[in-house]
């Protein structure tokens, strides 16, 4: 007997299959994730049946998991029946008597050509709804699109405020006024070269193309390819920055060796603060909770975060992924080591929520917190505010905060005190929130 189920209830059972078919060749949600170019936590979402796929994603899956697309798929070709009671059900109707359901045989068999053309039409109205649904599923969840829309929209601030200060103050100085048009040419360069990058990202280009355009990006860019983790200054210390440095030949202007350099010295003055060896140890018996190895770093929170976030991947420890934000007392984020389905922006802020920020209103006072984010996936974050540097008898002390991120299991259980967070507000779906700022995208 013919399947007839409503093809909807079919397609949602494709992320069941893709789930069932991982497990049976013992492969990692993860690894599953990078070999198709999306985030874990998507794809979590895909398994869960809470998205729906389709097209060029659905290859990929099939490809990586070695089976044929049908397989994935079935069912969701529906039959001729099928998309006509589809199309009477979904279509919305102002006027007019009901579609007549129970003659769909003899609508087909007495005008098999308009049936064919109203079919066709049901199956072309299903991939735009899918395609859009997806567009608008990425621009809410997709880490990476979420950090290029977050330089966009930083970017255009930027131009816009800079513009009115030039309109609105007609007799301002030369000089300064030579800055402000340097200024405007710099964002303008800058919103061009992000802007492509979105637009290379949208249509499925490769990898991610990156454009580091500032000294900021091109350190980030060469810790992360480093994997936070410099052996050279971990045996030999601050001896070790030259070698270390000198290898780094993206680093395009002195501004930027020179910001690499000051990351580096602090790097060293950490290693030297808590060896690699002594906390690799220590945190291994303790499953790298930042609380159970406060002690080993004589209480400092930050050097303690820090050196958890530059631990080396891939050994016998099992060290777990860490993603690190670091913010000045103005909120700006200076430095940051990202992680999977968590989108840490490079320009602007993050979420107002964020213990990172929380922390600045309560200095050097450890905070830890379980964030949920809008699609699903959570984590621990553990912060701290502390003064940066030696201060002298009535020098007011440079304050800087820090944060330091690991992804929960799907299997964890529920936090009762969770904090429901988002990437910011210019992207963050949750329209109720108290803390949200004016101007976010879905206010």
């Amino acid at each position: 007997m013919r399947d007839r189920q409503n093809p909807v209830r079919r397609q949602s059972l494709t992320g069941t299959r893709i789930r069932e078919r991982r497990l049976a060749l013992a492969m990692r949600q993860s690894d599953l994730a990078q070999a198709v170019d999306i985030s874990a936590s998507y794809l979590n979402l895909i398994e869960h049946n809470k998205r729906k796929i389709g097209g060029k994603l659905v290859l990929d899956l099939a490809r990586a998991l070695k089976v044929e697309p049908s397989r994935l798929t079935e069912g969701m070709d529906a039959t001729l029946s099928d998309m006509l009671q589809a199309a009477a059900r979904d279509t919305v109707r102002s006027f007019g008597p009901p579609a007549e359901t129970d003659r769909i045989d003899e609508l087909a068999g007495r005008f098999p050509g308009w049936t064919g053309l109203i079919g066709e039409q049901q199956k072309r109205i299903a991939a735009l709804e899918a395609a859009v649904e997806g567009l608008q599923d990425r621009l809410s969840h997709d880490p990476v699109l979420a950090e290029s829309m977050h330089e966009v929209l930083s970017t255009v601030a930027a131009i816009r405020s800079t513009s009115d200060i030039l309109v609105r103050e007609p007799d301002l100085d030369a000089q300064w006024r030579g800055r402000f048009h340097r200024n405007l040419h710099e964002e303008a360069e800058r919103l061009s070269a992000s802007a492509t990058a979105l637009l290379a990202h949208f249509e499925g280009q490769g990898a991610r193309a990156e454009t580091l355009s500032t000294p900021q990006e091109q350190v980030e860019a060469v810790f992360e390819l480093a994997g936070h983790h410099f052996p050279e200054i971990e045996a030999g210390g601050a001896a070790a920055i030259p070698e270390v440095l000198g290898r780094m030949v993206t680093l395009a202007d002195d501004d930027a060796r020179d910001l690499a350099a000051r990351h580096l010295a602090r790097y060293a003055a950490d290693a030297a603060r808590l060896p690699l060896g002594e906390v690799l140890a220590a945190a291994a018996e303790v499953d790298f909770d930042p609380q159970a190895l406060l002690p080993l770093a004589g209480g400092d929170a930050a050097l303690l975060l820090r050196r958890l976030a530059a631990l080396p991947q891939g050994g016998a420890q099992a060290v777990p992924g860490f993603g690190l934000a670091t913010c000045d007392a103005s909120g700006a984020l200076i430095f940051r080591r990202r992680i999977n389905a968590f989108s840490i922006p490079r320009y602007g802020s993050g979420c107002p929520l964020w213990p990172l920020y929380r922390a600045l209103g309560r200095p050097m006072v450890p905070d830890s917190a379980v964030l949920d984010l809008p699609d699903g996936s959570r984590f621990r974050a553990w912060a701290v505010c502390q003064p940066i540097g030696p201060a002298g008898f009535g020098a007011e002390p440079v304050m800087e905060a820090t944060m330091l991120l690991r992804a929960l299991p799907d299997d964890a259980p529920a936090s009762p005190g969770a904090v429901p967070v988002g990437p910011g507000c210019a992207l963050c779906p949750r329209e109720a929130c108290a803390a949200r700022r004016a101007g976010g995208r879905f206010g």
